[in-house]
């Protein structure tokens, strides 16, 4: 009977028991998630966790260190470094996010062209990006950035362009095997069109590789869009976006720590955590990944069932 409820199951039940088991077993997964949690609150509503003005200047605070009345410290101008952390948050992470949803969207669109369409279209599909990949990312980042002009909205374009070659990669190859499988042929026998076809089954199915993708990509990103601000090229101060407050600050790195220290260490981790949130995505959508107690306890009752 173990072994019939076992085989009943639906991936989604045994997904929700790997996703259950990896927050059991994986503190550091735990922690990811509440970092990602406490920085989608700052994205939301970020006058409620720092009530202060970004932007207000304190002249009895300059490069004042962290205290009670300034948690981070304050800027050269005197602004308190905690709200300028928060309340960047929103131009940083909403950027990536951003960034990396256009790149999917666009990279998706071509992959599954590429991998339905004419043999043509996917040939020159496929050489565009791989002369994209042939450059350095981030340097070809920084060189389409130059041409279309500084700024935050510039550079997530130039991400966009260097970044959708690994999704049309990704799409074209996960629908190339999907199509060869038995239900897609049998769809089209009974007379589905191959847009339906398409739509109902290839689509559905390549989606669990985007999405773990996407959800490690958004660190990468925020680097990019990141290192793009410290070099000049992305957000401009006065923003409140860390890249920018780190290229600000980085004068001060040896007298004043606190100015850069802070929004480089918030980079850190919401890269970090996205990392580890869209390697444990991997873990729960694999079905050669981990394993729980469950269904090893399953597997067990179905090979003495077997017996």
């Amino acid at each position: 009977m173990a072994a019939r409820a076992a085989r009943a199951e639906g991936p989604g039940v045994r997904r929700r028991r790997r996703l259950v088991a990896l927050l059991a077993s994986r503190p550091g997964f735990a922690l990811s998630l509440g970092i990602l949690a406490m920085g989608l609150i700052a994205v939301a509503t970020p006058g409620w966790l720092a009530p202060r003005d970004p932007l207000a200047l304190d002249s009895d605070a300059i490069l004042a260190p962290p205290s009670a009345r300034h948690w981070l410290g304050t800027d050269e101008v005197g602004r308190d470094l905690f709200a300028r952390v928060v309340y960047g948050a929103r131009p940083s992470m909403l950027a990536s996010l951003a960034a990396v949803a256009c790149a999917a969207v666009l990279g998706g669109t071509l992959g599954l062209v590429a991998a339905t369409g004419p043999r043509w279209q996917g040939v020159v599909i496929m050489r565009a990006s791989d002369m994209l990949l042939a450059f350095p990312l981030f340097i070809l980042a920084m060189g389409i950035v130059a041409a279309l002009g500084r700024g935050l909205g510039n550079a997530i374009i130039a991400a966009v362009i260097v970044w959708w070659p690994q999704y049309a990669r990704l799409i074209r190859a996960s629908a190339l095997s999907v199509r060869e499988q038995p239900y897609v042929e049998g769809a089209q026998a009974l007379g589905a069109s191959w847009a339906a076809v398409v739509r109902r089954h290839v689509l559905p199915n390549c989606l669990s590789p985007v999405l773990t993708k996407a959800s490690i990509d958004v660190g990468y990103m925020l680097l990019v869009l990141s290192g793009l601000s410290f070099i000049g090229l992305g957000a401009q101060p006065p923003s409140p976006e860390w890249g920018a407050m780190v290229t600000s600050g980085r004068t001060f790195l040896l007298s004043h720590w606190w100015y850069p220290t802070f929004p480089g260490l918030a980079i850190f981790l919401v890269s970090v955590a996205w990392n580890v949130t869209g390697e444990a995505l991997r873990d729960v959508y694999d079905p050669r990944g981990v394993v729980t107690g469950v269904e090893r306890r399953d597997r067990k009752a179905a090979q003495g069932g077997r017996q």
